[in-house]
């Protein structure tokens, strides 16, 4: 993820947040971050900007506490102006993020404007106005937390601000309940949910609490621990094993409102979590799981449909760009097939069947539409949903049905002239070629194309994907065989007609470079391809490349 922290430095802060807890929640957030690779940037604001820290990458412990270090230095100063909070938080997500990367901004303010005179209100709503609009266009959620403890809290702005945006509006008038907060931001933001484990009331002792980890797909376990006094803490691994705190596989942060324990590449099975607390101080503590997982569907290879029709949708879980095999994964989880009319606008949910493998189910196409489809898994832990597919009912249309009833044979009157046989045999040298014509683009194809997918910025590739082209008739897109996902549209112009001694023939229209053997070759007027035949062809709006061998 890329995210902005912007945070109400005004003096009217000393009331809302008189333990500066805002500052804390910040920390835990820059903690809760992904060991590597997440950027975070802060942005300090009263009626202009204090101070300000562009998007810093997350790669290190160090870079944590210089980034926390940083929000410690930060002072109040007199006035606000919520417009300039939002505005800067944007430029610095438009001068920084990363391609891949999950833009987000976080706002902590009580949402009220205290401008000096020398700007109008006006100003400061249209300065708020466009920053907003760029949000929106961009598709960055603001998620605004609004500090009511003087109950003096602007909710109409903060609320209009996360709605126009796509973000949500927390409220609390009390700035304790910060941290809980950012948590359930940053596990909302990433499709990850807060597991609320079992609360204590310190009696200076070591108390236990169980944390599970329920699969061997977890990447990272935080487990935060909420107490404004300090703790003392053990873990033990499923073996009984005490761990070592800090070491190599286990980060370990404290702060003046919370304490972090991030387990790494955690073994699954039942953690014993132990906490001494100063007695008393009743002490919350919340589990959240990072996961690699994306959601892969598949469709049938013909997008050609028509009302009445059964389309039939299967999908799997991906860890690592691999088919997660993982049974734990699947045992307790939801799925459903998320389907929007795309000329009504309408959405419906399906449920689908989940087995130890993956998910099934299917649509019936009601109308002459287009829909979009995507499928949406859910369990305890995670949320995650697949890329949106579009198929069109709008193209296909249904055999003319025979006219029941008695066929006459014809008379045949032998008087014709003969003109009308010259006519005859036009029509007849017509219907030869019409034949011939529809033999052609009605050609099947045999064999099957193994498809991978490798992202040039990461090296990562997909699974090898086998595709029959049994089902496909006369010629076919390479994005069908890519389940029309959104991003590799450029290939709709990358077509494959059945070509002569079952072969395959290559025509390329795209802007996309196609190489063989490490040569690049033009297939405008089109390329045979012929068993065991393997290309590259480089997407030029993705950072992709797509390789495709051809086996008979």
């Amino acid at each position: 993820m890329d995210a902005v922290l912007s945070v109400d430095v005004s003096m009217s802060m000393n009331e809302s947040d008189v333990n500066k807890v805002s500052y804390e929640a910040m920390k835990m957030f820059v903690d809760m971050s992904s060991v590597q690779g997440d950027k975070i940037g802060v942005v300090a604001y009263t009626d202009q900007v204090l101070r300000e820290k562009a998007l810093l990458k997350m790669n290190s412990v160090q870079d944590k506490k210089d980034l926390k270090s940083f929000i410690d230095q930060l002072s109040r100063g007199p006035y606000t102006d919520i417009g300039v909070g939002v505005s800067e938080a944007v430029k610095v997500l438009e001068s920084g993020t990363e391609k891949g990367h999950i833009p987000l901004i976080v706002l902590l303010t009580d949402g009220n404007n205290s401008l000096d005179s020398g700007k109008t209100q006006e100003q400061s709503d249209k300065v708020l106005n466009d920053a907003l609009k760029k949000a929106k266009d961009k598709g960055i959620p603001i998620y605004t937390i609004g500090l009511n403890a003087d109950g003096q809290l602007n909710k109409d702005v903060l609320e209009r601000i996360s709605t126009e945006t796509n973000g949500k509006l927390f409220i609390t008038s009390t700035a304790d309940n910060l941290p809980q907060i950012l948590s359930e931001i940053y596990a909302s933001h990433l499709k990850l949910k807060v597991v609320p484990l079992t609360g204590i009331t310190a009696n200076g002792q070591f108390q236990e609490v169980p944390v599970k980890i329920p699969n061997s797909s977890v990447q990272e376990a935080n487990i935060s621990i909420m107490s404004s006094k300090p703790v003392e803490v053990k873990l033990f691994n499923p073996a009984g094993q005490e761990q070592p705190i800090p070491s190599d596989s286990i980060v370990y942060s404290t702060s003046n409102a919370y304490s972090l324990v991030k387990i790494l590449n955690p073994a699954q099975g039942e953690w014993k979590l132990k906490v001494k607390g100063v007695p008393k101080e009743k002490i919350d503590i919340n589990l959240i799981y990072n996961y690699d997982l994306q959601v892969s569907m598949e469709l049938p290879s013909s997008m050609s449909y028509r009302p009445g029709d059964t389309v039939a949708v299967k999908a799997y879980l991906q860890s690592n760009g691999q088919k997660a095999n993982d049974a734990e994964l699947y045992k307790n989880a939801k799925s459903t097939l998320v389907v929007t009319d795309l000329d009504t606008k309408k959405t419906e949910e399906l449920p689908l069947t989940t087995s130890a493998q993956g998910f099934e189910g299917s649509m019936k196409v009601a109308e002459a539409h287009e829909y979009s489809l995507k499928v949406k898994v859910e369990n305890t832990n995670f949320v995650r949903e697949s890329q949106a597919a579009t198929l069109s009912a709008k193209t296909g249309t249904k055999a003319p049905t025979e006219a029941s009833g008695i066929q006459t044979k014809p008379q045949i009157n032998w008087a014709v002239t003969g003109g009308s046989i010259a006519a005859a045999l036009v029509l007849l040298a017509a219907a030869l070629y019409a034949l011939t014509y529809w033999k052609k683009v009605n050609k099947g194809f045999v064999g099957q194309l193994v498809v991978e997918i490798k992202d040039e910025d990461t090296g990562e590739r997909t699974t090898p994907q086998y595709k029959k082209l049994t089902a496909f008739k006369g010629k076919f897109q390479l994005h069908q065989l890519l389940q029309l996902a959104p991003e590799f549209a450029e290939t709709q112009k990358i077509v494959f007609k059945p070509g002569a001694g079952d072969t395959v023939l290559l025509l390329n229209e795209s802007g996309c470079v196609i190489e063989k053997g490490g040569r690049v070759f033009d297939a405008v007027k089109g390329k045979e391809l012929k068993n065991n035949d393997r290309i590259k062809i480089s997407l030029q709006n993705v950072n992709k490349s797509i390789s495709l061998e051809y086996i008979k």
